[in-house]
């Protein structure tokens, strides 16, 4: 059965899933994480993309990013599982496949639902009762958004630029965001988003992307 095409369109924001074969582990030290967010770097820079947020997790990733070109997102995907794979097999000495043969990706609303899925990606290890605290948690953009930390593959996205005149109350306003539950509606939209790979956003917005990409 042939795949459904993948529509990620420059400028739009991508929720990008990437997960171990199997639901295995792909990263079993910090070293390994700090390996993949440097080839995920240079990955983005190569290709043109703007990562925005982001958490690794034991086995699998969530990111948010925005194309600059076209086939960025692809392109620099595919980098990374050529070098990382080639990295953890060496390192664990192992064979075989290390990620799912496509990562899931979808475009993002921004304006409805940027700062949700943003939420929604940094409370991960939350939700998996790693930390009680999203701060607590180092391999995360939570720290660059709400604590200010320099990162260097962070780009902040217009939308948290939109949370206050100085970067001091933007981080205010953004560890705000976290003081209150995100809707179980809303985690739904996300989950089934993921799985189907369909246009996260309201039904205007999914009837004029649509439009935009036949």
């Amino acid at each position: 059965m042939p795949r459904r095409p993948r529509y990620l369109p420059v400028g739009i924001p991508a929720h990008v899933t990437q997960r171990g074969n199997n639901k295995q582990i792909c990263f079993a030290s910090d070293e390994d994480i700090a390996a993949y967010a440097n080839w995920l770097d240079e990955g983005a820079r190569k290709y043109g993309v703007l990562i925005h947020v982001w958490v690794f997790m034991t086995n699998h990733v969530h990111l948010l990013m925005t194309p600059t070109q076209e086939q960025a997102i692809s392109r620099c995907m595919q980098y990374i599982g050529r070098y990382y794979a080639r990295y953890f097999n060496y390192r664990c000495k192992r064979t075989g496949t290390l990620f799912e043969d496509r990562i899931k990706s979808h475009p993002v609303q921004t304006s409805m639902y940027y700062l949700i899925g943003s939420r929604y990606i940094e409370l991960n290890p939350v939700r998996a009762g790693m930390v009680s605290d999203p701060a607590d948690y180092q391999w995360s953009s939570y720290a660059a958004h709400a604590l200010g930390k320099e990162i260097r593959m962070w780009t902040p996205h217009v939308e948290f630029e939109r949370l206050g005149s100085t970067q001091r109350v933007r981080q205010i306003s953004y560890r705000q965001l976290f003081e209150t539950e995100l809707d179980s509606k809303l985690i739904s939209e996300i989950k089934c988003a993921q799985e189907t790979v369909f246009v996260l956003g309201t039904e205007k917005f999914r009837r004029q992307f649509e439009v935009l990409t036949g």
